[in-house]
């Protein structure tokens, strides 16, 4: 049966507020939470940040970051001494010709102090007296090459320490003779008097001395650094 108009006009009124109330409520409900987690989301991006903020503040105090800053300090006051440096003068180039030119008269300056000395150190003496053992070495010098002004004062050392110019010398080691020959037999090249003649001795001593050390007074450098020639 047909109701009345108001009736009819409050069924229609819930029926129209009836979907529109809920769907009302679902969209506060929703906007609310939205809110809600947009409030969350900047209060963890806050944190956040303030956690990253202090892990920045950190890294200065880490002995990674003090090395490098030390290292950069550094490179900073190298950089700043190198830009004062500065060239005096430029190097004095020298020539090829130059260097032989003074090679040369070096070597000019050399051959004639070693014509002028004998070849090497020189020691003076005088002649010694005749019919000696030694005037025997002195005489015969130049048959071996050897000058008497500047080789026989080295001679005359060398075999006074030696032997003392005596033939018949000889030590515990069986060194002989004037020159101290070891053995004694060495000398027989000589002659075969070697034992008791001098002139067989020191024909032998300075044949010896010109093979292995050139001369007296080398012989006798010799003899001064290490004892023995």
């Amino acid at each position: 049966m047909p109701g009345s108009r108001s009736s009819r006009h409050k069924r229609g009124l819930f029926r129209r507020t009836g979907i529109v109330f809920p769907a009302a409520v679902v969209a506060v409900v929703m906007v609310v939470a939205v809110g809600g987690f947009a409030y969350m989301h900047s209060q963890k991006s806050t944190s956040g940040a303030s956690s990253l903020t202090q892990a920045l503040d950190a890294l200065p105090n880490s002995k990674s970051i003090v090395l490098l800053e030390a290292e950069r300090q550094q490179l900073i006051v190298m950089n700043s001494a190198a830009k004062t440096l500065s060239v005096a003068a430029k190097p004095k180039m020298v020539s090829p010709s130059q260097v032989m030119a003074s090679e040369s008269a070096a070597a000019e300056s050399n051959s004639s102090s070693s014509t002028a000395t004998g070849g090497d150190d020189s020691v003076s003496a005088p002649p010694p007296d005749p019919g000696t053992a030694q005037s025997i070495g002195y005489n015969m010098l130049p048959s071996f090459g050897f000058s008497q002004s500047s080789q026989w004062g080295c001679l005359l050392d060398l075999w006074n320490q030696e032997s003392g110019w005596i033939y018949d010398a000889e030590n515990a080691s069986g060194a002989y003779g004037i020159p101290q020959a070891l053995p004694a037999s060495k000398m027989a090249s000589a002659g075969s008097d070697y034992l008791t003649d001098p002139t067989t001795q020191i024909k032998w001593g300075l044949g010896y001395i010109s093979d292995v050390y050139g001369t007296p007074c080398e012989a006798w450098d010799h003899e001064e650094a290490d004892g023995w020639y």
